[in-house]
């Protein structure tokens, strides 16, 4: 680890109660959000990586450095051998209960691969548990949509290729699939050390849990409507709003505010300006689904949602986030499932919380890993007392 800066902070009564926001716990060496301009990678900003193959995004949060063309080619053939999944595994996966929500069914298949494959180590387990996941959220998928049976990995197709492969989607532009999810995957594979999943899976395993149980607990945090499936909240009221005019979504989400609703999409706990993920899924979205009602939907509540938000002076950050957007593009390509797009954001960021993690277990301290977690909790409103008075 560098040295770490000298940090004062006071806490006061007032910092009590409020989930830890801005509290420094700890350091992070893969990515940080700074106010004004968004995430990095290891200092790169995430627009510069957005279109790199997902096995550069691997190698940066894993070795803190992007590869050479040979170093590249080396997580390929990692991950290519890494990725054999045990029938027994896959078996399991597609026969977990069908009423489930996809990110339970997720979480589970995590934990299944820890007890068909852990090894206890890990730097090893996080990259198997990268190379293995398609394959178990392909197959999930698959038994949900009743596309048929799993299909067989083929490695050698590159890293989200393969996935869209064993998706088999029917009907789906495989093509474009793999140009959507390569840049989905670049987007969302890392966002500091602080967000609830990571903080939690670094939690879970700073008790010594390992790599599997650490990072499905990571997953289960994702999945609360305030974190991970904001997505799903946004593109729900980018459909209840149903209009490509600007004026017209301006005037929606006005009212909407004006009567105590919500506007999913916006502002970010850290950020101060327009997210520059959001920035690159318009490109992407002009780029491969321009005429898509949902995507001409998504920018009119942008800009109209923009000026609503502006106009209130208690909001700090009127400016879209990387949530407002995704719904729309997974959704023109062939994900209409809203239930899906969260598995797609665990997916992405396995690869950040299982480096973060190998970070904080065996680099940390000088390689000693960071102590359990152990914070103070004032009591209140515990006055002494007895059973004999």
């Amino acid at each position: 680890m560098s040295d770490i800066p000298t940090i004062e902070f006071t806490i006061t009564n007032d910092n009590l109660d409020t989930g830890l926001r801005g509290y420094p716990v700890g350091t992070c060496e893969t990515s940080y959000v700074d106010p004004q301009e968004g995430v990095s990678y290891v200092g790169y900003p995430i627009a510069d990586l957005a279109f790199l193959p997902a096995e550069d995004i691997i190698h940066l949060l894993f070795n803190k450095s992007l590869p050479t063309d040979a170093e590249r080619q080396a997580v390929a053939d990692d991950i290519a051998e890494r990725s054999e999944v045990s029938e027994d595994a896959v078996a399991s996966i597609s026969a977990l209960p069908a009423a489930g929500h996809p990110m339970d069914q997720f979480c589970a298949a995590i934990q299944i691969l820890g007890m068909t494959g852990k090894t206890d180590d890990y730097y090893e387990d996080s990259l198997n548990l990268v190379a293995r996941i398609p394959t178990a959220l392909a197959a999930i998928f698959r038994k949900r949509e009743g596309w048929g049976p799993p299909i067989p990995s083929e490695p050698s197709r590159g890293y989200v290729n393969n996935f869209v492969h064993m998706l088999g989607m029917p009907g789906g532009d495989e093509e474009a699939l793999t140009r959507l999810l390569s840049v989905y995957y670049n987007l969302h594979a890392d966002h500091g050390g602080g967000n609830l999943s990571t903080f939690t899976g670094r939690a879970v395993a700073s008790g010594l849990a390992d790599m599997y149980r650490s990072m499905a607990s990571g997953m289960n945090a994702l999945a609360g409507p305030r974190h991970g499936m904001a997505n799903q909240d946004a593109f729900k009221m980018v459909k209840e709003v149903d209009t490509e005019d600007p004026e017209a979504a301006y005037e929606a989400l006005k009212e909407r505010l004006a009567s105590g609703g919500l506007i999913f999409g916006f502002g970010h706990a850290v950020l101060r300006q327009e997210d520059p993920r959001a920035k690159v899924q318009l490109g992407i979205g002009e780029e491969l689904c321009p005429d898509d009602h949902w995507f001409k939907v998504v920018k009119a509540v942008r800009e109209g949602g923009i000026r609503a938000l502006s106009e209130n002076p208690k909001v700090s950050n009127p400016y879209p986030n990387v949530d407002l957007i995704s719904g729309s593009l997974v959704n023109a390509l062939g994900f209409t499932d809203p239930d899906y797009y969260t598995t797609l954001f665990g997916w992405s960021r396995i690869a950040g919380i299982g480096a973060q993690i190998v970070d904080e277990r065996t680099r940390a301290r000088n390689g000693r890993g960071v102590a359990i977690y152990r914070p103070r909790y004032i009591p209140v409103n515990q006055p002494a007392r007895s059973l004999s008075s």
